[in-house]
């Protein structure tokens, strides 16, 4: 993209969740956001994205990270130019998705006609995320949210079969799927993945921890396994053939709309299942993300309903269905 020079802003941004969230590997209270808005003088594009503890990210590293593309951004670096300037991640999520907002902005060619979609894009359906808790306050959480057509299950290990039956038995019509963040074992996925069939659970998601899952190379599971932190962007796809049968592709992950989209591609290809996930963030993040889930298999774009408020304007969500966004929004 060329034209006059543009000025990046950075800045962080903490939206209160509603109660906590709590995977096996922690809860927080807060979604701790970075925003970054590209200017040319006339128009501003945004993109928000989520530093990552897991993979090394801190809000003071995504800031400086951004910061130092400011001049790359001012002498007109574009999407494609981008790829090669960061790594994958947080940070060029949030640049690579700023672009794509002023692109959209200054040509008046609305992101999904330049990612190339043959169709305005469509409401998605969501997925409900019930945080890890104990089985007695899981199985409220499911009873409150039974009218969900789908509920995400964040598990841990020991007794997640009696978690997953208690949330079974109180959202009896939901569809299943559930979320171990690398904490089981292989002996764990072998004792629940049947009784998980069972209760018509449709995905177990990142069982062992990414690095040592070459025990699930060949594995004959009961129930169809996605990777998620072992599935960061189109390199990693080589080394989950085999194992998983979905991936979640994730912006924050990818580092932005661009490489996703390449990633999406190259998994359907590779006869892979599509599922879009998010980090816990707002609309803003989720946006690009309404794309992306174009067609797929399962979609994970809760974010804005985990916090106890949302940017405005924001995403229209009206039960699980995810209207996609208008340009005041993004794109």
């Amino acid at each position: 993209m060329t034209g006059s020079r543009r000025t990046l802003s950075v800045r962080r941004e903490s939206f209160a969740i509603r109660g906590s969230f709590r995977i096996s590997r922690g809860a927080k209270t807060h979604a701790e956001v970075v925003v970054a808005e590209i200017s040319d003088g006339i128009r501003v594009g945004r993109g928000e994205c989520v530093p990552y503890a897991r993979y090394g990210e801190t809000g003071e590293g995504v800031v400086a990270l951004l910061q130092g593309a400011a001049g790359a951004i001012a002498d007109g670096l574009d999407r494609q130019a981008l790829q090669g300037l960061l790594p994958a991640g947080a940070a060029r999520n949030a640049l690579d998705c700023a672009l794509w907002d002023l692109d959209a902005k200054r040509t008046g060619r609305p992101a999904w006609q330049e990612a190339g979609l043959a169709r305005a894009p469509r409401a998605v359906v969501t997925a409900f995320t019930l945080s890890l808790d104990t089985v007695a306050n899981m199985a409220a959480a499911a009873r409150a949210a039974a009218d969900r057509p789908l509920l995400k299950l964040k598990l841990t290990g020991d007794g997640d079969l009696e978690r997953v039956r208690a949330v079974r038995d109180s959202a009896p019509r939901a569809r299943l799927i559930v979320d171990a963040n690398e904490a089981w074992t292989l002996d764990h996925l072998a004792r629940f993945g049947g009784p998980f069939a069972e209760m018509a659970v449709e995905l177990i998601e990142q069982p062992l921890p990414a690095g040592q899952d070459d025990a699930l190379a060949g594995y004959d599971s009961p129930v169809p396994l996605g990777a998620d932190e072992s599935c960061h962007d189109r390199a990693s796809l080589a080394a989950l053939r085999g194992k998983y049968q979905v991936v979640n592709i994730k912006l924050d992950k990818t580092g932005g709309l661009t490489e996703a989209l390449a990633l999406k591609a190259a998994a359907e290809a590779a006869g892979f299942g599509i599922m879009v996930g998010c980090m816990v963030g707002t609309s803003l993040a989720m946006a690009p993300g309404v794309l992306l889930a174009q067609g797929a298999a399962l979609v994970d774009l809760d974010g804005p309903l985990l916090l106890a408020q949302d940017r405005v304007p924001g995403l229209h969500y009206d039960g699980a269905a995810i209207t996609p966004p208008g340009p005041e929004l993004w794109g």
